[in-house]
């Protein structure tokens, strides 16, 4: 049994959804840790989720509920959820209850074999055509700074040891991507694979673009891919160039004319500065990223909070973490 458990949802226009969810975590959690509670970060809902989350926490002592000031983004929120945990352990789920409260048993036996980070893996995951693709993208993206193994696990449903949070603990940007995180603190991945429901209430609030965004922020962010394939595109068209030049000479050498025609020349220039165009717009992405961190712009900013969870759950949980 784990001594001490924090859960971390992100809470997005889920009114609907969040009293259930609490309702099939609280069995789950009491019978699975000796000291556990619930954060619930409402990032910036439009509908009554905040006003929801506060009145759970006013009704369970092991709930907590934390706005903030605006929508910052999912990865946003578990990172503010994160570093209020006080629980030896960390799990995170979605608030929509595609991820079965059920099933974080079997993350924790993965943590309790020796494994610091756990995903579950959907066995088959309820999604449409195009969420499907852009999730695809997301997980390429992640290769490049996770390793392809681990990020073809990857999902929303984890669980994670609390102390490895210490490795991203000064870590200060608007772009926050919680699984390359978890790889500065940790090589040891698990995987297992678990039920995904049909979303209970609503509906996505990730779109096609809003993926392939994230998507792109993490490569330029968290990984030096861009860059790499950059270069090797100045290469291969340098190459091209090389290529072209030898065969002009060689025309000219063994016929003893020039290739004619203007067409040609033009679109030899279009590759060229095409492929210039490109680059520096790789390295202006690179630009505004390092921008944007000297400006220290934080991650999340919070506007209020709810709950605290009981005194004897509170002093359960800081004696753990000491």
């Amino acid at each position: 049994m784990i001594c001490s458990l924090s859960v971390v949802v992100p809470v997005y226009n889920s009114q609907e959804t969040l009293e259930p969810l609490i309702a099939r975590l609280h069995p789950v959690l009491a019978a699975h840790a000796t000291a556990y509670e619930v954060i619930l970060v409402n990032d910036g809902s439009q509908d009554g989720s905040w006003e929801v989350a506060s009145r759970l926490a006013m009704e369970h002592p092991w709930v907590r509920a934390i706005g903030l000031m605006r929508n910052y983004g999912q990865h946003n929120a578990l990172l503010c959820g994160i570093r209020a945990a006080r629980g030896e352990v960390t799990v995170t789920l979605d608030d929509d209850l595609q991820n079965p409260p059920e099933e974080i048993p079997r993350l924790l036996s993965l943590l309790e074999e020796g494994a610091d980070v756990a995903y579950g893996t959907p066995a088959e995951r309820q999604h449409g055509f195009l969420r499907s693709l852009a999730s695809r993208i997301t997980k390429i993206a992640l290769q490049g700074a996770m390793g392809a193994e681990t990020a073809r696990n990857v999902s929303a449903f984890r669980a994670f040891r609390t102390r490895l949070r210490d490795a991203f603990s000064t870590y200060r940007s608007p772009y926050v991507c919680l699984d390359v995180l978890l790889t500065w603190g940790s090589t040891r991945f698990a995987a297992v694979q678990v039920r995904h429901d049909p979303r209970a209430a609503g509906a996505s609030n990730y779109t096609l673009r809003r993926l392939i965004t994230h998507a792109l922020n993490m490569m330029t962010g968290f990984s030096t891919l861009p860059l790499q394939a950059a270069s090797l595109l100045g290469f291969a068209t340098a190459l091209f160039g090389l290529a072209v030049l030898a065969y002009v000479v060689g025309r000219h050498l063994i016929q003893g004319g020039s290739v004619p025609g203007f067409p040609f020349l033009a679109c030899i220039i279009a590759i060229f500065s095409g492929t210039q165009l490109f680059a520096l717009g790789i390295i202006g992405e690179y630009l505004a990223r390092m921008h944007f961190r000297l400006m220290d712009r934080p991650a999340y900013a919070i506007r209020e909070e709810a709950g605290a969870a009981d005194s004897a759950v509170v002093q359960m949980l800081e004696a753990r973490r000491s």
